[in-house]
């Protein structure tokens, strides 16, 4: 069974940077990043397939962002620069442990392990 343990998030100013890692135990085929902001959905901001490397990013943070895995340290990552007041909001890791086709990976619903949360707060 994956077991997800974020950390990294916090307070910044508009500009800064962060990075949120997230420690993953267990095998997965996709793995990614959402956010959520009060009153709103949940969203998929990047996903990365576990077994190639293949990465994904929604248009609101890409260029700013960037996912990463370390195979030797079970972690995954995200780098996020340049942030934004509207980039506040719960951050999320979470994990696919089955197979998934492509056309899938924005949708929360897909993804069977979810770790606690980090909240990451970005003031203007």
């Amino acid at each position: 069974q994956v077991q997800l343990v974020e950390s990294g998030g916090g307070s910044v100013q508009a500009g800064g940077s962060l990075r949120l890692s997230c420690l993953a135990s267990g095998v997965s085929s996709y793995m990614g990043w959402f956010r959520q902001a009060p009153g709103k959905e949940r969203e998929g901001i990047s996903i990365i397939y576990t077994a190639g490397g293949d990465t994904y990013y929604a248009d609101s943070v890409k260029g700013r962002f960037t996912i990463s895995q370390d195979n030797a340290k079970n972690t995954l990552y995200l780098q996020m620069n340049s942030l934004k007041p509207e980039d506040t909001a719960m951050y999320y890791c979470a994990a696919r442990t089955a197979p998934l086709w492509v056309g899938y990976i924005w949708s929360p619903e897909q993804y069977n392990i979810w770790g606690q949360g980090t909240q990451v707060t970005v003031s203007s």
